[in-house]
């Protein structure tokens, strides 16, 4: 029996801007019926491509932020 680890507070962040992805692109309903792996490697990288852009703004933005605060 395989048990699953907890996810770290990231690892639930990232999951729920995938999906938030997911459903800005209209493929919510496909990843639920068929799952992550039912998506093409096309729309995988796509949403993979946006996380890190949106990723890149919210650290950006951040930093800006405690710079701010100096």
């Amino acid at each position: 029996m395989r048990l699953k680890k907890e996810l770290t507070l990231e690892e639930k962040r990232d999951l729920a801007m995938k999906y938030e992805i997911a459903e800005e692109l209209g493929l919510l309903d496909k990843v639920q019926e068929a799952g992550w792996k039912g998506l093409t490697s096309r729309e995988s990288g796509r949403i993979g491509g946006i996380m890190g852009r949106k990723k890149r703004q919210m650290r950006k933005a951040e930093m800006t932020c405690n710079q701010e605060k100096e």
